[in-house]
């Protein structure tokens, strides 16, 4: 009987959120712990990159992190961003959140609407004479340098943040006690291979999000339990709702 859910990710801001409602109808008691967080890195480390921000005339942004360090990092490389730059998100939402630290002006900030890059290509195909910067995590693979070096696109990738290890305290190991566990990328799995090397799954059901997440547990001898998304549970919640429906005794 499931009881009690590790969710390994932030705690929905929303009371309105699906997994509030999951507690509520199953009885169950959902915790939430990252187990990974992402740090920006040092402006020595990127300087030994040796990549310009102001070579650049736009920024593609895939993430909301990737705002956050790229205006951190410029602000301690003293770099002055040009009231001219452009930037492409993937989705609305990221594109809103420039405003933290810029003004919004429609006609510099551009986003697709399925949050998949081959959806701003369009865009981005539009503004062909653009030198395009894309700040990455120090974990990425190559397909959207080859994506856009197949378009003839004029960019440079550059690492400005990390993902590492959110590590757990002595107590929290202590009081591991949990039914369940929902992991959303790879990095996680090794945080919980670090932060509990000797962990025994037995009955304890593990969910994932993502094929690269599966992998990951699969690769560790763990046992997958719930995978998503899938074509009729393309969310998270709507998985885990589905599974415990199947697990009620």
């Amino acid at each position: 009987m499931i009881k009690k859910i590790l969710v390994s990710q932030p705690k929905p801001t929303s009371e309105k959120s699906p997994y509030y409602e999951i507690a509520e109808r199953f009885g169950v008691e959902l915790v939430f712990r990252p187990f990974i967080k992402v740090e920006g890195i040092s402006a020595r480390e990127f300087r030994a990159q040796k990549v310009s921000i102001l070579d650049h005339t736009a920024v593609v942004f895939t993430s909301r992190h990737a705002i956050d360090h790229f205006f951190t990092l410029a602000k301690e490389l003293r770099v002055t961003i040009p009231e001219d730059m452009k930037y492409f998100c993937v989705t609305e939402t990221i594109a809103l959140y420039i405003q933290k630290y810029v003004q919004y002006r429609k006609r510099k900030v551009f986003f697709g609407t399925t949050g998949r890059i081959d959806d701003l290509i369009p865009t981005m195909l539009k503004h062909k004479s653009e030198k395009y910067l894309v700040p990455m995590s120090d974990v990425h693979g190559d397909s959207l340098k080859e994506l856009l070096d197949s378009k003839k696109l004029n960019h440079t990738e550059c690492i400005m943040y990390r993902t590492v290890s959110n590590d757990f305290t002595d107590e929290e190991v202590k009081t591991f006690d949990y039914d369940m566990l929902i992991f959303f990328s790879p990095s996680g799995i090794e945080s919980l291979t670090k932060n509990f090397p000797n962990f025994e799954q037995d009955k304890i059901a593990i969910g994932t999000f993502g094929p690269a997440t599966a992998k990951a547990v699969r690769d560790a001898g763990l046992r997958l339990d719930l995978e998503a998304p899938s074509a009729k549970y393309p969310s998270m919640t709507g998985a885990l709702q589905h599974f415990l429906m199947e697990n009620e005794e």
